[in-house]
């Protein structure tokens, strides 16, 4: 999923972030009840699955504590309030951990690296025969600082071009399939259901897609750092019940099918619709998978040339100096950027536990 933030917005709620950070720092302590949110999207549609189905209610009885799974119909929005501390965890990608929650100082934790776009996201200009190169000169319109303008960046490195090159334009995902379908729009940068929609019209020519960055722009369920600190019982509930409903949905049974036209129809799509879009997902199948991933050295790599991205378009904060300002930390001690002020933290250990058996 992506984001659809403008600098504005961003650094309004930067400063709300701030003081939500030093109010859940005064009052971290135990606690039974959490509530974490989540938006509509392929990859996220097993929270929706374990919410409903008292997937999560059985996995949080186990721990003793009580988990509410709230769904948001705004992405960003739903980023602003877990930032604001109205939620324990919210499911969002890497970057927009990096730049919204961490980059406005609440301290959080990728809990699950769930799964990344492998072709969900992609880059469409109009006419056959097409190649990156074209995008020289060209308006490309997108929702700005988000993924898909990562994803367009990317792109533009293997051509050898910038983005001094074209012009972004800053354009909705609500409105972006129907901008393309006007004269004055000639390129796009979007993710699915969109994508889908734009590369289905005649004479286009998808020139790029998130399948040539494997593993950048990842799915996550982050939690706030000090809550799960204080409540290792949350982590504990929501990695169980997370790859009990992924454990369902590979189990290729009649239960899987159901579960699976459960979420089809829970995201305004059939069964074929859905399954097209998680076949561009890299949807981690089991636990050891993920860990192989959470671990990996590619995923510490990949944060660096995230936040180089986000440095570049402003989105590490006001006061920050380069693209160390926000410190994260990663599997087996890795760190990257200021070890003095550690945001964003890649913590493998309970999906090793579930890996291990040991939930």
């Amino acid at each position: 999923m992506q984001s659809n933030i403008k600098k504005p917005r961003l650094f309004a709620m930067l400063a709300a972030g701030l003081v939500a950070a030093l109010s859940l720092s005064a009052h971290a302590a135990p606690k039974e009840h959490f509530n974490v949110c989540w938006t509509i999207y392929a990859g996220w549609m097993p929270w929706e699955y374990a919410g409903t189905q008292g997937i999560v209610d059985k996995w949080a009885k186990k721990y003793g504590i009580t988990i509410d799974v709230t769904q948001i119909n705004d992405y960003v929005e739903s980023i602003n309030q877990y930032t604001a501390g109205q939620f324990d965890g919210c499911s969002m990608t890497n970057m927009d951990a990096l730049t919204i929650p961490a980059a406005g100082g609440v301290d959080s934790t990728a809990l699950i690296v769930s799964d990344f776009s492998n072709g969900n996201d992609g880059i469409v200009i109009k006419g056959e025969g097409k190649k990156v190169a074209d995008l020289k000169g060209m308006k490309v319109n997108l929702v700005e600082l988000s993924v898909s303008h990562y994803l367009l960046a990317r792109a533009l490195d293997s051509a050898d071009l910038t983005e001094k090159d074209l012009k972004v334009v800053n354009t909705s995902d609500a409105d972006i399939s129907a901008a393309f379908n006007t004269n004055d729009v000639k390129a796009v940068t979007t993710w699915n259901p969109m994508l889908s929609d734009i590369k289905a019209k005649p004479a286009v020519t998808e020139v790029f897609d998130s399948s040539k960055i494997p593993g950048e722009i990842m799915d996550m369920m982050v939690v706030n750092t000090q809550t799960l600190k204080d409540n290792p019982a949350l982590g504990k509930a929501l990695t169980g019940a997370w790859f009990e409903v992924v454990a369902l949905m590979n189990s290729k049974s009649a239960a899987s099918t159901a579960a699976l036209e459960h979420m089809a129809k829970a995201s305004g799509t059939d069964l074929a619709g859905f399954q097209s879009q998680l076949n561009t997902t890299k949807l981690f199948a089991t636990p050891k998978e993920a860990l192989d991933f959470a671990t990996s050295a590619q995923l510490p790599q990949t944060m660096r040339k995230v936040a180089e991205f986000s440095f570049q378009h402003g989105l590490l904060g006001e006061g920050a100096k380069d693209t160390s300002a926000i410190g994260m930390s990663f599997a087996n001690g890795v760190t990257s950027g200021d070890k003095t002020n550690l945001k964003l933290r890649f913590d493998p250990s309970y999906v090793q536990m579930a890996a291990e058996g040991k939930l």
